[in-house]
């Protein structure tokens, strides 16, 4: 009887161990799917607070702001063409456990400007859409953001619309992440509703668009002595005093991450004690050639 239950006991040790580093860890593409050819090499010099870098193509600014004793970066971002907005998957490859970092996969797509996006995965449902591909359909009954092909946003619920038919409407981009910041330029972060790290001061990152149709790619710092962090409260508050009118949350956390021209500029961060990139699922990005 003690053999056997020693055994039984291994056995179901070992299988523990298997899910959690089949959940975790152990990598697995389910479709090569990289959609975006890389661009020629940039040869601007490298982005600095409240410098202006302009081609026929688009233009962009990058500006350091201070609020919440946090210090976020903001790219604005004028483009001459919606589709200079596009996504890049972690190896080129949808999957999950597939990951790479946010400056990694913008340097191999030749992107001008990238933040990490909404790390679809780590989790199993949710919506995902990626230059008009639809790589999940799963719903998770969240909110999600879609970008449409030309340039707009929405905020959609996923048990309102099905993700073949928002393709089929012209869906480039879904992310699933959330929660919706800023809906037609009102804060959507009710303070009574955030918990737990919602609530607590982190590292974000956001993505919002303007009545102009500007993009506004964001990132803050956080978990750091020179910077606190952001609750989305806080967040949502920002993005609307951009001019945001609408905006969502992305990965945040140690995922933060903003590339300029090739230059990690914020100081992403998991733990406060070591800079250093988190690899992620996923980048958004503006290429301008």
């Amino acid at each position: 009887m003690r053999r056997f239950v020693c055994f039984y006991s291994a056995v179901l040790v070992l299988f523990t161990v298997y899910l959690a580093l089949d959940t975790f860890v152990i990598a697995r593409v389910y479709a090569p799917v990289e959609a975006i050819e890389a661009a020629p090499a940039q040869t601007t010099a490298p982005v600095v607070a409240e410098t202006t870098a302009a081609t026929t193509e688009a233009s962009y600014t990058l500006t350091e702001h201070r609020t919440n004793d946090t210090t976020v970066y903001v790219v604005t971002v004028a483009a001459a063409d919606p589709a200079q907005l596009r996504t890049v998957l972690a190896q080129g490859a949808y999957g999950r456990n597939v990951t790479e970092a946010t400056s990694s996969m913008a340097a191999r797509a030749g992107a001008a400007i990238a933040v990490n996006g909404d790390f679809y995965g780590s989790r199993e449902r949710g919506y995902v859409v990626r230059n008009g591909e639809l790589l999940r359909a799963t719903s998770a009954g969240g909110e999600d953001l879609v970008i449409w092909a030309d340039g707009s946003f929405s905020i959609i619920d996923e048990d309102d619309i099905t993700a073949a038919e928002l393709v089929a409407e012209g869906a480039e981009q879904v992310f699933c992440f959330g929660p919706a910041l800023v809906i037609d330029g009102e804060v959507a972060v009710d303070p009574g509703e955030e918990v737990g790290k919602a609530m607590a001061s982190n590292p974000r990152t956001a993505i919002g668009i303007d009545a102009d149709g500007r993009y506004y790619l964001v990132v803050s710092d956080g978990r750091t002595r020179e910077s606190t962090g952001l609750s989305l409260r806080e967040l949502a508050e920002f993005m609307q005093s951009l001019g945001c009118t609408i905006a969502y949350n992305l990965d945040g956390g140690g995922s933060s991450t903003m590339v300029v021209d090739g230059a990690v500029v914020n100081n992403p961060t998991t733990n406060g004690k070591s800079i250093k990139e988190r690899s992620v699922s996923d980048c958004v990005c503006i290429i301008i050639p």
